[in-house]
């Protein structure tokens, strides 16, 4: 499905499959949101958009430090699916999950050969990008990059505490 459509799997579906998943890893989020998106910079736009209205949902408000900093995360996860993991007619995946006392945004792609490097080396003072993973390095509470699961691709996750 495209952004513009509902989530790939519909709200039950996803509750469903985050119920496995959650029993998988051995706790369960308090709250979960699952949803594929074009791999296109309107896609990465609503991605960002709809993380923002959900942790409001979630009770962390527009304009609070929680929306805004998880907000800008996903902003920077999303824009490196779109440019750096594109694959011609393949959606990216995002995750949220609010578990106890931490927030967990995930963006899948499906471009194997191009993982993120794991660096703290600011880019030259002219270079247009390369920014961005240091950006959530610096407001994360902890990121990596992990193989996607049972398809080729690779996940590049972030958790922010609530403290």
């Amino acid at each position: 499905m495209n952004s513009r459509t509902s989530s790939a799997r519909r709200p039950q579906e996803a509750e469903a499959a985050g119920e496995s998943q959650a029993k998988a890893e051995g706790a369960r989020p308090l709250h979960e949101f699952v949803m594929a998106f074009t791999s296109s910079p309107r896609g990465a736009r609503l991605a960002r958009r709809l993380v923002s209205h959900r942790l409001d949902a979630w009770g962390h408000a527009y304009g609070g430090r929680v929306n805004d900093t998880l907000t800008l995360i996903t902003a920077e996860l999303v824009a490196n699916a779109v440019r750096h993991g594109h694959v011609a007619g393949r959606d990216f995946h995002l995750r949220l999950t609010d578990g106890a006392g931490t927030l967990r945004v995930e963006v899948t792609d499906t471009r194997t050969e191009r993982v993120p490097l794991l660096s703290d080396r600011e880019p030259p003072g002219d270079a247009e990008f390369g920014r961005g993973l240091l950006i959530v390095a610096g407001l994360a509470t902890r990121w990596a990059v992990a193989p996607r699961a049972g398809a080729p691709g690779k996940t590049v996750w972030a958790e922010l505490r609530r403290t």
